[in-house]
C-alpha cells in the first residue's frame, strides 16, 4: 500500500510539473527550442562518431540509447549523468567507452531506427534503453512503444550486448489507467526479455521543483548525480572490471 502511494505522489507531482507546458510538449516534446534540440542531437552524434573510432580498441563500449533526460539538455557540455557515468567507470578503474547517442525529443521508433547503426558501428557490450517519454507525450498507442522497446531490447542483445531498460513515469493526462500499463510496461519487459531494470529514471527528485530546470521537465546539474545513483545500482552488475 506504501509502495503504490509512493507511486501516485511521483504521478502527480509529474503531471504538476509539466502541466503548464504540456501544449508546447505535446507539439515540440519537452517544450524544447529548435536551437537546444540541435545542439543536442549535434552532441549526441559527435560522442557516438568518436566512441565509434575508440570502439575498434580493446576497452568495451555502453552506448546510452536515449532522449533528452540523457543528452544533457540545457546543462553545461559534460555534466550530464551519461557523463559522469563516465567518470565514475574510469575512477572505479572499470574500462569501458561511453557512446552518448542520445537524442533530445526521440521517440521509440527514433531510437529503432538509430539502432541498426550504432550496434554495426559500436558493436556495444551494454546498451542502455532510456526511450518512451516522449512516445507517451505524443499519444503513441501502448502497443507501439512496447513493440518498439521489445524490438530494440531483442536487436542489441542479437548484437551480443547486455540491455539495461529505464523505465519512466508520464503525466496523467490520458488517464490513470494508460499513466499506470505505461509504467508497468516496462516492468514486463524487463521480466520477459530478462534483462535488468531501472524503474523511474527521476526517482528522489520528483518531488523537489528546484531540481528542475525553469521549465521544470528538465533536471539540473545538482539532480545529475542522482539520476546517476539510480542508474548505477542495476547497470554495476554488467560491467567487468579493468582487473577481470
Amino acid at each position: 500500500m506504501v509502495k503504490r502511494r509512493l507511486k501516485v505522489r511521483a504521478v502527480a507531482s509529474l503531471a504538476a510539473l509539466t502541466a503548464a507546458c504540456f501544449p508546447i510538449v505535446f507539439a515540440a516534446t519537452f517544450s524544447m527550442p529548435a536551437h537546444a534540440a540541435n545542439n543536442s542531437n549535434a552532441a549526441a552524434a559527435a560522442n557516438a562518431t568518436a566512441a565509434g573510432s575508440n570502439a575498434r580498441q580493446s576497452k568495451p563500449t555502453i552506448v546510452v540509447l536515449g532522449d533528452s533526460l540523457s543528452a544533457e539538455y540545457g546543462l553545461p557540455r559534460d555534466t550530464g549523468w551519461v557523463s559522469l557515468m563516465r567518470q565514475r567507470l574510469s575512477s572505479a578503474q572499470i574500462d569501458y567507452n561511453v557512446a552518448n547517442a542520445s537524442i533530445s525529443g526521440d521517440t521509440t521508433s527514433g531510437g529503432l531506427a538509430r539502432l541498426p547503426a550504432l550496434m554495426q558501428r559500436l558493436k556495444p557490450a551494454v546498451v542502455i534503453v532510456e526511450l518512451g517519454a516522449n512516445d507517451a507525450l505524443r499519444g503513441v498507442p501502448l502497443s507501439t512503444t512496447e513493440d518498439n522497446l521489445r524490438t530494440i531490447v531483442e536487436q542489441a542483445q542479437q548484437g551480443h550486448a547486455k540491455v539495461l531498460l529505464v523505465g519512466m513515469y508520464v503525466p496523467p493526462n490520458y488517464g490513470p489507467d494508460y499513466t499506470q500499463k505505461f509504467h508497468e510496461l516496462y516492468g514486463q519487459l524487463s521480466k520477459q526479455l530478462r534483462v535488468p531494470l531501472v524503474p523511474f529514471l527521476l526517482a528522489g527528485i520528483e518531488n523537489k521543483p528546484d531540481m528542475f530546470q525553469s521549465d521544470q521537465i528538465h533536471p539540473t546539474q545538482r539532480a545529475q548525480p542522482l539520476l546517476l545513483d539510480n542508474v548505477w545500482p542495476a547497470l554495476k552488475p554488467l560491467l567487468r572490471s579493468s582487473s577481470q
